[in-house]
């Protein structure tokens, strides 16, 4: 029997499914042309431009838990071919990730780029590196003001681009700031026209559409 790399997803369970849905044809096509177990130079440019992403573990009873992680733009670093990692800053001290990773260490990253619609999964293990400073030093963003209290390194197992269906459009602050700020100069200017026009002719009043 082959093994393909998505057999991580693609278990027996989920074929048989497949098979009774109607759609295991299509993905045991899918599967021969193989998920990507390394990062490309197109992973590593999508990596580049999130400032977010979502990490799921589950306890040693498979109980799963999520957790959203934030930093800087590309704050998600790569490492090498199969390696991941991200300065894991301090937080509301639950530990609930640290708990999991530290009795089972598969892990999954999910990321989302709400803005073109593009979603990556990426399947693997994770586990917790404390007092490594060179790494704490390559993986920091001095110009983020959280604290880092430790690094998560996740190596990939397998990884595959979902389709862009049903992803709602969200921006970010950064992104939506200029233009707002260009909206506000020019409604700043009408205002500037209007208030001159009625200076040069007080019964002058603005046609109502």
């Amino acid at each position: 029997m082959t093994n393909y790399p998505s057999d991580v997803a693609f278990t027996t369970a989920v074929k048989a499914i497949q098979s009774k849905k109607g759609s295991r044809q299509s993905y045991a096509k899918v599967e021969q042309h193989g998920w990507k177990t390394t990062v490309t130079p197109d992973l590593e440019l999508f990596l580049s431009e999130l400032d977010m992403f979502y990490l799921g573990t589950s306890n040693s009873e498979g109980q799963p838990y999520i957790q959203y992680r934030g930093g800087s733009p590309g704050f998600l670093k790569v490492i090498d071919e199969k390696t991941l990692g991200f300065a894991d800053f301090g937080g509301n001290q639950q530990y609930i990730s640290l708990g999991n990773l530290s009795e089972n260490p598969k892990a999954f990253i999910f990321l989302m780029d709400y803005v073109h619609s593009r979603r990556i999964k990426l399947w693997g293990n994770a586990r917790v590196v404390e007092g490594n400073d060179s790494l704490e030093e390559k993986l920091r963003d001095p110009d983020y003001p959280g604290k880092v209290e430790r690094i998560i390194l996740f190596e990939i197992e397998a990884w595959d681009i979902n389709c862009p269906q049903h992803i709602h459009k969200r921006f970010s602050q950064s992104a939506v700031a200029p233009v707002i700020e260009q909206l506000q100069k020019r409604v700043q200017e009408l205002e500037a026209e209007l208030a001159a026009a009625k200076r040069a002719n007080p019964t002058f009043r603005p046609r109502e559409e």
